[in-house]
């Protein structure tokens, strides 16, 4: 299958952020009095949005009477020091160049919030992501499993939305997690899983993933 349009999750699959969310999320707990969590700790919370990211990192979660002052650090901090250890994973940046260059369409969709998605892709992929999408549920656009990010994402780049049952055979999610293949399969498009992010290869297939790549060019296989 060939592919004209790849759309992208971005932490664990364009960008490693692990570091700078460990690190506002200890910020955060340890401004507040609790207890601190290790990287892999971390890298386990991800992949449902920010929120739920400090739901679970915060002793009982959004049931604590400080969360909300905790997860208010978290993003004051996240915002200004997303760019601290954060960077592209090796071969991204000419993967993504070279796509650009044979024609393809490339978005990105993320849980992460809106303002950090479009940060850090105008920082490290200004002439290649066309358009980049966080999480904006404010204004009734569902954030991932959910398809409403992929469908808005769609619709910046002209592309028409698949239809139920419809083949939108042009059209790739590409991924590092079970939130990422269930997106794609709520969307009605194929997902391709990527190997170098934050779950690893088993538990990716127990959660359906059927097409994987181990490096960024494998992309350009497709």
């Amino acid at each position: 299958m060939r592919y004209d349009t790849f759309i992208f999750d971005l932490d664990g699959t364009l960008l490693d952020t692990l570091g700078d969310l460990a690190a506002s999320v200890n910020y955060a707990l340890r401004s507040h009095g609790m207890p601190e969590h290790s990287l892999d700790d971390v890298r386990r919370f991800v992949g449902n949005g920010v929120r739920r990211l400090m739901e679970r990192a915060i002793p009982e979660g959004a049931e604590n009477p400080l969360f909300d002052e905790a997860f208010a650090t978290f993003r004051q901090y996240y915002m200004a020091h997303s760019l601290d250890t954060t960077r592209p994973y090796d071969g991204i940046p000419e993967t993504l160049a070279a796509l650009r260059a044979r024609g393809c369409h490339i978005a990105v969709v993320s849980n992460k919030m809106m303002a950090a998605t479009v940060e850090l892709c105008q920082h490290f992929f200004p002439d290649t992501v066309e358009v980049a999408m966080g999480e904006h549920e404010a204004e009734g656009i569902r954030k991932k499993p959910a398809p409403d990010t992929v469908f808005a994402a769609l619709d910046s780049l002209g592309i028409p939305r698949p239809l139920r049952g419809e083949d939108r055979g042009g059209v790739v999610y590409v991924g590092d997690s079970d939130v990422d293949i269930q997106t794609a399969a709520n969307a009605g498009i194929p997902c391709i899983s990527v190997l170098w992010g934050f779950r690893d290869k088993d538990f990716l297939i127990q959660h359906g993933a059927t097409s994987f790549v181990s490096a960024p060019s494998d992309l350009l296989n497709f």
